[in-house]
């Protein structure tokens, strides 16, 4: 796990934000939004989680349980003496599910980017047999938003995406404290507005039904493709920025 604290001679007045990222990502995905973080006065941890790191050996046959210890022992020491805010955005929800089943207490504020809680026994791919290469963006431009990207981050998205291992594709996600539900959660809606997303949530469908179980939801739109972290840093920044401070 790789995790890269902004450090302050001071305990913050905003609540210390732990970033995990999608498919194929590490913690480099992360380095506008830290930066922008930083210079409001938040401190960032983003991480690696176990199975996107290329230098490692056992990457292949790391689990859904590896990520969501290194995301726990993220949180863990996040935050000085508080409860941190977590932030998953796209598949990097299964994990953050784990833990907001397992130990909800070292979450102040759950944080989805254009992503959501994942339902009891689903699991993002059950048939994966190989570990999953980033599709060509003509493909992957169909499943999800690009809109924002440039050439440059596009270059940069494919040097360094790494094969997301097969393992966590396939293990099913059992969740069965209903804790998860009444923690305070903000949804950044980008490429599905919150709307649309409340739709699909209260007609139970299979991608958003959990949503309509939250106990204390906001809803926050930031229109623009899946990758709002690269197309819209500053904005999400200051978002995040917002939540860690407002209670």
């Amino acid at each position: 796990m790789t995790s890269n604290p902004a450090s302050s001679p001071h305990r913050p007045a905003s609540r210390d934000v732990v970033l995990v990222p999608g498919h194929w990502l590490g913690a480099w995905a992360w380095d506008e939004v830290v930066a922008a973080l930083t210079d409001l006065g938040t401190r960032a941890w983003p991480i690696t989680l176990p199975g996107l790191d290329p230098d490692d050996d056992l990457r292949a046959s790391r689990t859904l349980d590896d990520q969501a210890a290194a995301i726990e022992e993220c949180l863990a020491r996040a935050g000085d003496d508080r409860a941190a805010v977590l932030v998953a955005h796209s598949g990097a929800n299964a994990p953050a599910c784990l833990v907001l089943d397992r130990h909800p207490e070292l979450i102040h504020r759950m944080v989805w980017v254009d992503s959501g809680p994942v339902t009891s026994g689903s699991a993002a791919d059950p048939t994966a047999e190989g570990d999953r290469p980033l599709p060509p963006f003509d493909v992957l431009g169909q499943q999800a938003g690009l809109e924002g990207l440039s050439e440059e981050t596009l270059a940069r998205f494919r040097a360094d995406a790494v094969d997301h291992p097969a393992t966590t594709l396939r293990q099913a996600v059992h969740l069965t404290n209903d804790a998860r539900r009444r923690t305070p959660t903000t949804m950044v809606c980008c490429s599905i507005r919150s709307e649309r997303m409340m739709e699909f949530a209260r007609a139970g469908h299979p991608m958003f039904a959990e949503v309509a179980h939250l106990e204390n939801l906001e809803l926050v739109d930031l229109p623009t493709g899946h990758w709002p972290l690269w197309s819209r840093p500053a904005d999400l920044a200051r978002i995040l920025h917002d939540v860690a401070t407002a209670d």
